[in-house]
């Protein structure tokens, strides 16, 4: 069964950018599409992001130009960059097979704010 560890996230002005990492383990990693989750205070867990095995991104509208996903396979990891941030983009970062695994990691918190 898969685990994550995300990090990367922090404290950051509106505007402003950061780069997540999610680090994988326990899976065949190039096997298997990604996808980045976001958890906002009081709402439910969402999409954000996916990279498919081949490459493939998919972006949910209000990130689109805004956010990259990318994948290095020869360090199990997916990236989450993300520029041009907004108070609405602060939540807890989560990743996870495309086909969520059982277990989610810790996540990373992203706060936007002045």
């Amino acid at each position: 069964q898969g685990q994550f560890v995300e990090s990367g996230g922090g404290l950051v002005q509106p505007g402003g950018s950061l780069t997540l990492s999610c680090a994988a383990r326990g899976i065949t990693f190039s096997m298997y599409g990604m996808v980045w989750h976001r958890q906002a205070p009081g709402k439910q867990r969402e999409r954000v992001a996916s990279i498919s095995f081949s490459g493939r991104t998919d972006y949910v509208d209000d990130v689109k130009g805004r956010f990259t996903i990318s994948r290095d396979n020869a360090k199990n990891t997916v990236y989450l960059q993300m520029i041009s941030l907004k108070p609405e983009d602060t939540a807890v970062y989560y990743c996870n097979t495309a086909i969520p695994q059982p277990y989610w990691g810790q996540g990373t918190q992203v706060t936007v704010s002045p």
